[in-house]
């Protein structure tokens, strides 16, 4: 062929096929639409393109100034995403205010703000004191600032770790035809009409039909959920159609670009993914309803307190000898005025959106250590109250690598793949295990590479690739067996005849074995096949040993016993011929007679280590564990069932059985639904729907593109940081950075840790809170000058600086294992419980009355004159008192389940003690040396002593309240999530009907047998009058249907048993 006759085929015009239309035909893979198209022939030449020289280089590039590919780039897009629009710090942070509580907060510290800078500058301000009016609002204002600066750069963050996770290392190149040559290129300079050449490891990029190849096959699973290997086979003789996202397993091959970018099976998913922002989470949505309620009442003791003070005022000024002048009444109304704004105020719980957004930030730092890097912070307290998880197989509870778990080779068994080694030692040295070694480097097509991680790792058919580990593990060099070794003949594998069969040259080096020749021929498969195909074994000293019908029998027996335990089962043979054997031998059809056995071995995806501890404590904590997989029902099942998952009662059954359930019988059945096996990505949707319909809150594991709508469903999404693609990632609310299930339960922890945090410090603030507004009313009515006992800095000190640093403390506190051990709280049960409520309320009742004592019977307790002074003293230790009352309700607050050791694991955390000391110190300074600031004066030794042992009794009577019967008020106000089916219950319906089964086969089996002696008793009976001689056709009777009753009867038991069975699942 001359140079202008492999020119590609170029046309001026238009192209004549939609990029929709070659979109549509790869995500249905319809066959029929292929041929309405013209075939692959037909989409080339409407392409412009020639499959057997690919595209032009330097195609629309007429000058130097004309990019190549423009034309074709415009109609058909360009292989490459567009990029996420992210958020600008500015709109972060505008994001972050938008929050009730920070709004109030706001709007309060304004007031506080304004009324302080009037105070200070008032004629009533006293000379002596500084100007410190400010100081509150300011400060308030700071906090608020604070915490919308941390929730920004806390996303802002994130998203760069998100960004980071999915950067691609380096510029990925592909390998594609163009001018009749080979050359490398972009992945991102893939073009429609480009031919891509595919090698086993490679990760398509794009959408394609397949043109020619050998034995290519590829992992689809990322992409459509079936974990089978899907072969790829020419135009109408199989599967063509390859997808974006999958990977190919074994085999070369060409195929032609159809789709790219966003038309592309991936990049439409990718762009789906990309939606609106989440809804609020339950944590959130209560903070902003106890927001506004503590607003209402806030306002309220206001308006109490104002209109206290009003009445006070003018019932003084009517019995007073001279009515006030009116300068003197506004002013005063001016006092009471701030003083009733002052209320609201305090009544503001400044320190809870600090609170919040200190335990998420904490939270979301450690987890990422547990390796969970958490995208939407919400996710991380939504996970907390989780009550059921659906979870993927592979990869996720597996270990996602096939592995040669048990196995009985040269008559020695192991049972693990630890065991291995154990095994090695037992057979000979010199005749077995050279041979087994030898068999699995030479009769297989895997080999080592790195990933797209730089990791090491097999690639080829998950068989090979388990007995090359299994080899590894054992010492092996495969490389170099297969250096020194020279193939003479190779039988790739089959599948209509199951087996692979590689032929080798006998050398020096090769493996010695008792029936040495000058070839061997390696054979493996699956097992009843090669079994069938053998007339001796191997025995572990080297002997070959004939194989009888016991021996065989035994064998067979071995494979069903590793089959139903869901191991995918592998035989092992060998034959040694001589040089004219082998020249008899077939070119197509493998030798297969006269084998020897070699063994056998069972190979599965083993569970990770931990997950069976996980489930059990998942379980334990009242999360309730569903498995949804791609995988056979048996596999499932088994799998399933060594992790603890399918349980007594459990309900197992295949993704195209569900879909055919009405809703009403989804909703039924789903309670007890366990295992869901050849699950589809709408199978996942409609689980989640389901369960998100019966209040459940639901998180989802996916890794594939497919996986994504059911990700973004699901109230928690997890994708898999190692084998998710990137539309996993960006539809899952947390990346799981080792793909491993243990880290949810870690999520789960930390999800119920933040939770707990958020409580404990709520429980801390609104204490303090009523305290303060208590006592500030009383005080402020019954003083003579409607002043509070506690002056405005002194609450500064109390309000703000102990909430914020009390967040830290109470927000921070690292989760431990006596989090598993109660039930999910209900996504509408309210954020304070019935043992917070009479915390709060015992404890502020306690701090009012001891202050309210130190304030009126504090002269003579302390032994106190009437002087100022003296007053400065009682006025300093009642403000002693009352910081000292918070540092050990601080401690009091750690444990809010009832529990009364309230110092368990307290010095695990030292954030908490620091603080502790932090504020016992800055307490110190501001007695010691506040002066006029802070309106104390210095403290006694003895005095300090007082103080804080009064402050301390805050812990014996936290003791008291924790001991106070509920009355059954708890049960009445019970906030556990209530679980759709308990295991206890279904483990006793399971036994139930085990019994009733075995009960109806025992009644089955006894009907049975009456009615076959009825029939020969009745016939007896009728032919009584008979001669003797005519009785021994009757004894041949009963002889001759004996053995056929019995038989008839269990065929029946067999039947019911079946049925029963299928019932079940």
């Amino acid at each position: 062929m001359s140079t202008d006759d492999r020119q590609p085929l170029l046309n001026d015009s238009q192209y004549s096929i939609p990029p929709d239309d070659l979109s549509h035909l790869i995500e249905s893979k319809d066959e029929s639409l292929l041929k309405e198209l013209g075939g692959i022939k037909g989409i080339s030449k409407k392409l412009h393109v020639d499959v057997s020289v690919g595209l032009s280089a330097d195609e629309d590039a007429t000058d130097s100034s004309q990019t190549a590919f423009h034309e074709r780039q415009e109609y058909f897009g360009k292989n490459v995403l567009p990029e996420t629009k992210s958020k600008s710090f500015l709109q972060l942070l505008w994001a972050a205010y938008n929050d009730k509580t920070l709004i109030m907060l706001s709007i309060a510290s304004l007031i506080s703000l304004a009324i302080g800078i009037w105070e200070d500058y008032s004629p009533r301000h006293p000379k002596d004191e500084p100007r410190v009016g400010w100081v509150e609002g300011t400060a308030i204002l700071l906090a608020v600032l604070a915490v919308i600066l941390t929730n920004a750069i806390n996303d802002y963050q994130k998203e760069a770790q998100f960004k980071k996770l999915n950067a691609k290392k380096e510029d990925r190149t592909v390998k594609v035809l163009r001018n009749g040559h080979e050359q490398q290129i972009s992945v991102y300079d893939l073009n429609v009409g480009d031919i891509l050449m595919l090698e086993p490891g490679d990760i398509i990029p794009v959408d394609g039909l397949y043109l020619k190849g050998h034995n290519l096959a590829c992992d689809e699973s990322s992409a459509t959920g079936e974990s089978d290997t899907m072969k790829k086979k020419p135009e109408g003789k199989g599967d063509c159609f390859i997808l974006s996202g999958s990977k190919v397993l074994e085999g070369v091959g060409r195929m032609m670009v159809v789709a790219v970018g966003v038309h592309s099976l991936f990049g439409r998913t990718m762009m789906s993914m990309r939606s609106e922002e989440p809804e609020g989470t339950p944590l959130q949505l209560k903070l902003d309803t106890l927001a506004e309620q503590i607003a209402k009442l806030g306002f309220f003791a206001a308006l109490t307190m104002l209109v206290a003070l009003v009445i006070k005022y003018f019932v003084t000024a009517a019995l007073a000898p001279e009515f006030p002048p009116f300068a003197e009444v506004a002013a005063s109304m001016i006092s009471i005025v701030i003083q009733a704004i002052t209320i609201i105020v305090v009544a503001v719980p400044e320190g809870l959106p600090m609170a919040v957004t200190m335990a998420l930030a904490f939270a979301t730092t450690q987890m990422l250590k547990d390796k969970n890097l958490v995208r939407v912070l919400a996710a991380c307290e939504t996970m907390g109250n989780a009550t059921a998880i659906c979870s993927d197989k592979t990869g996720t509870l597996t270990q996602n690598q096939m592995t040669v778990t048990r196995g009985e080779l040269a008559d020695k068994e192991f049972n693990t793949f630890d065991e291995g080694k154990k095994w090695a030692k037992k057979v000979d040295k010199k005749n077995v295990l050279p041979l087994i070694l030898e068999t699995i480097a030479l009769n297989s097509s895997a080999f080592e590479d790195k990933n797209e991680n730089g990791k090491v790792e097999f690639v080829g058919s998950k068989t090979e690739c388990a007995l090359l580990g299994f080899a590894k593990q054992l010492g092996c060099s495969y490389d170099d067996l297969r250096h020194d070794a020279t193939l003479s003949k190779v039988y790739p594998f089959a599948s209509k005849r199951k087996t692979m069969v590689t032929v080798s040259e006998i050398k020096e080096n090769s493996a010695s074995t008792t029936t040495q020749s000058d070839y061997r021929i390696h054979v493996k498969g699956a097992s009843e096949i090669v079994l069938k195909a053998c007339t001796s074994y191997l025995a572990a000293d080297g002997e070959v040993k004939d194989m009888s019908k016991d021996d065989k029998a035994r064998w067979s027996q071995l494979i069903t016993t590793y089959a139903d335990d869901a191991l995918r089962t592998i035989s092992l043979a060998y034959r040694d011929i001589s040089s004219s054997e082998y020249k008899e031998l077939s070119d197509n059809e493998p030798p297969f007679e006269d084998l020897v056995l070699i063994g056998v071995v069972g190979i599965m995806d083993p569970l990770r280590p931990g997950v069976v501890e996980s489930v059990a404590a998942f379980r334990q904590a009242g999360v309730f564990i569903r498995m949804i997989t791609g995988d056979n029902i048996n596999t499932a099942k088994a799998i399933a069932r060594n992790a603890g998952i399918l349980t007594k009662g459990g309900v197992a059954m295949t993704g195209p059985e569900f879909r055919q359930l009405s809703e009403a019988e989804q909703t039924k059945i789903i309670p007890r639904l366990q295992v869901l096996a050849r699950s589809s990505p709408t199978d996942k949707t409609i689980v989640v729907t389901r369960l998100q319909e019966q209040d459940q809150v639901v998180g989802m594991t996916g890794d594939g593109t497919n996986d994504g709508p059911a990700l973004k469903l699901a109230d928690v999404g997890f994708s898999m940081g190692i084998a998710g693609t990137e539309v996993a990632k960006e539809a899952s609310d947390i990346i799981l950075m080792d793909d491993n299930f243990n880290s949810i339960l870690k999520a789960l922890m930390w999800g119920r840790a933040v939770n707990d945090g958020v409580r404990k410090f709520l429980t801390f603030q609104l204490t303090v809170n009523i305290a303060a507004v208590v006592l500030s009313f009383i005080s402020a009515i019954s003083s003579k000058n409607a002043e509070s006992i506690l002056s405005a800095v002194q609450l500064l000190w109390v309000n703000l600086i102990m909430d914020t640093l009390a967040a830290l403390a109470l927000a921070t506190e690292p989760p431990t294992k006596d989090l598993l051990h109660r039930k999910p709280i209900s996504k509408n049960a309210h954020l304070i419980n019935y043992r917070m409520a009479k915390m709060i309320l015992g404890q502020a009742i306690f701090q009012i009355a001891v202050n309210l004592i130190a304030m009126y019977l504090g002269p003579r307790i302390f032994h106190l004159g009437d002087s100022e002074y003296d007053f400065q003293v009682l006025r300093t230790l009642v403000f002693n008192i009352f910081v000292f009352l918070q540092v050990f309700n601080e401690i009091n607050c750690r444990r809010i389940d009832g529990q009364l050791n309230v110092f368990k694991d307290l010095f695990n955390n030292w954030i908490f003690i620091a603080i502790q000391v932090l504020v016992i110190a800055g307490q110190y300074l501001i007695v010691t040396f506040g002066g006029i600031a802070f309106k104390t004066v210095p403290l006694s030794g003895k005095h300090w002593l007082i103080t804080v042992l009064i402050g301390s009794l805050s812990i014996p009577v936290g003791t008291l309240i924790r001991l106070i019967p509920d009355c059954g008020c708890e049960n009445r106000f019970n906030e556990e999530a209530k679980p759709l089916a308990s295991y206890s219950r279904m483990n006793w319906e399971g036994a139930i009907g085990d019994v009733r089964s075995q009960l109806r086969v025992y009644s089955l089996l006894r009907r049975s047998h009456t009615k076959s002696r009825d029939i020969p008793s009745r016939r007896n009976t009728q032919q009584s009058g008979r001669s003797v001689a005519s009785s021994a056709p009757h004894s041949n009777y009963g002889s001759i249907q004996k053995p056929n009753r019995f038989a008839d009867l269990v065929a029946n038991a067999q039947k019911f048993n079946q049925e029963t069975q299928n019932s079940n699942e």
